[in-house]
C-alpha cells in the first residue's frame, strides 16, 4: 500500500495519532481484532507500505518512535529545474519510443 501525508493525520487530546496507531497495530502484531467477533484476531499477510510525508510544521505533525522504527527512510533534498527536466525527459523519450512501435 502506498500512503501519502503520513503525518498529517490531527494529534488527539493525549498526543496519538489514531490512523497511524492504527497502521501501527497491524505492524506490531500483523492483523486487527474484530470489532463485531470480539475476541476474534484477523492476520492480515504479505503487506507492504511505502509512506510518503514532508517534515514536520504546516499541519503536518512528527510521528512517534514507535511508528517509525518499522521503516527505513529515504531522504531527498530537492533537485534544481536542470536535473528535473533530465530525468522526466528521459522517461518521456523512452516511454514515447516504446509508443511508436
Amino acid at each position: 500500500f502506498f500512503i501519502d501525508d503520513l503525518n498529517m493525520p490531527a494529534l488527539e487530546t493525549y498526543g496519538a495519532q489514531p490512523p497511524i496507531e492504527i497502521l501501527r497495530q497491524w505492524m506490531d502484531h500483523k492483523g486487527w481484532y474484530d470489532r463485531k467477533l470480539i475476541g476474534r484476531f484477523k492476520q492480515l499477510m504479505d503487506i507492504n507500505f511505502v509512506c510518503a510525508m514532508g517534515p514536520p510544521g504546516g499541519g503536518r505533525n512528527q510521528i512517534t518512535a514507535r511508528f517509525s522504527r518499522h521503516f527505513n527512510y529515504l531522504s531527498f533534498i530537492e533537485m534544481n529545474d536542470n536535473s528535473k527536466l533530465k530525468i522526466f525527459s528521459t522517461i518521456l523519450d523512452s516511454w514515447l519510443a516504446n509508443a511508436e512501435e
